[in-house]
């Protein structure tokens, strides 16, 4: 569940992480993308009780937050849109993976630190697993950046796999002892 970062936004859709996420899992599991490229953390939570509803995932990997930041939107409504998805997901049954997003330095540093640190507080007060920046080793290289300088390119995308990995492999690991016993 995300934006443009993870609807692969300006690279065919194959070569986007999720679907890197999907090859890599080889049918062990079902990856369902249903990021949007624009999505906002209000526009994600006013979809997602279908999605759940529909879906039922064991796992949903939240990526969402990075269009508030760009727009200024305050942090305290991004934090409440997630922890309506987060809540819903729990109550489905379903583990969260949190997908943290940092926005550019001029947005002011007591802006980015009230973002960020949103993910963070998520994070603790639901005992989430958190990536605390999606785009690690890639936001600051420009040769892995699109020419907007938002949104990372196709040979960006096994990195934030690689960055999205060690926090979900231990998460399929449990689902799948789970559903095997």
């Amino acid at each position: 569940m995300g934006d443009s970062l993870s609807a692969a936004y300006g690279i065919e859709q194959e070569q986007g992480w999720v679907s890197l996420l999907a090859e890599r899992l080889e049918g062990d599991a079902q990856v369902v993308n249903a990021s949007i490229s624009g999505e906002t953390t209000s526009g994600g939570a006013q979809r997602f009780a279908d999605i759940i509803g529909q879906r039922q995932p064991d796992i949903v990997l939240l990526e969402l937050g990075g269009n508030d930041g760009l727009r200024g939107l305050p942090p305290a409504q991004m934090r409440a849109n997630l922890a309506t998805i987060i809540e819903q997901s729990q109550q489905a049954g379903a583990e969260v993976l949190l997908l943290g997003i940092d926005i550019p330095p001029n947005y002011g540093q007591a802006y980015r630190d009230a973002f960020t640190g949103v993910y963070h507080s998520l994070a603790q007060e639901y005992e989430l697993s958190l990536v605390p920046f999606l785009l690690e080793d890639i936001a600051l290289n420009q040769q892995l950046m699109q020419s907007d300088g938002i949104h990372p390119t196709a040979d960006a995308q096994p990195i934030i796999l690689d960055n999205v990995w060690p926090a979900l492999e231990p998460m399929l690991e449990e689902t799948y002892r789970a559903s095997s016993q």
